[in-house]
């Protein structure tokens, strides 16, 4: 009961997080402020998400089922590739604008 709970405020955290990148992506002026409020917003979720799912594979591998564990092995793998990605790819957009003279 306390890990569904734990799940479900997860899940409701990191979907937040997605609402909110995608209203700032059409609230902000510019490409930079967008490129850094979803950046930003989508790694929180994608962390809260995937903490979720490895929650619920480590819930299962407890039960005594090896499926679980490579389920939160494989999340948590996932997460660590999103948050090497992420702030790179981000990184690269922002340079790439400002060297084509995209103006704040």
């Amino acid at each position: 009961m306390i890990l569904d709970i734990l799940v479900s405020v997860f899940i409701g955290i990191g979907l937040f997080f997605y609402l909110l990148a995608g209203l700032r992506l059409l609230r902000f002026p510019d490409v930079y402020t967008r490129l850094h409020a979803g950046t930003k917003c989508t790694t929180f979720g994608s962390i809260f998400l995937i903490g979720a799912v490895v929650f619920i594979g480590l819930n299962i591998w407890w039960q005594n089922d090896t499926n679980g564990s490579v389920l939160a092995i494989h999340s948590a793998a996932a997460l660590i590739a999103i948050l090497l990605t992420n702030p790179v790819g981000a990184h690269a957009i922002a340079r790439a604008a400002h060297r084509s003279g995209v103006q704040p």
